[in-house]
């Protein structure tokens, strides 16, 4: 078993993952409702929670702290999620020289939704004119 499978294991339930992460189990179920996190469920429909399901929490709750709302904090989670994925699909498959060029490229050109610049952007915009 690798890490990202033992990362993904359901293992905690709700009152652990309350001490770790000193939210109530009302914060935790609403961030469930909000589609947020996505716990796994025993037959007894009890919550059972992963290492990524904390880690996840945990960083909602640091957003909260920070003063986004609910709203800009799913539009962040999603927007990250979506640039994790890419990540993996580009890892997967092999590319040539020319379609990485192509995908920095559009990156530099296309910031993020929020505006961000993100590292690539600045390590990698020296590499490609604007003409």
């Amino acid at each position: 078993m690798n890490d990202k499978e033992r990362r993904m294991m359901p293992l905690f339930s709700i009152g652990i993952v309350m001490k770790l992460t000193e939210l109530t189990a009302r914060q935790i179920r609403y961030y469930e409702e909000h589609k947020l996190i996505f716990p796994e469920r025993t037959s007894g429909n009890q919550r059972l929670f992963s290492f990524n399901d904390v880690d996840r929490l945990l960083e909602i709750k640091k957003l909260l702290d920070n003063g986004l709302n609910l709203t800009g904090i799913k539009l962040l989670l999603d927007e990250s999620d979506v640039e994790k994925e890419k990540l993996a699909k580009i890892r997967k498959s092999e590319l040539t020289e020319k379609e990485l060029r192509t995908i920095l490229k559009n990156e530099l050109s296309h910031p993020s939704k929020l505006g961000k610049t993100n590292l690539r952007q600045g390590e990698l915009a020296r590499f490609f004119s604007k003409h």
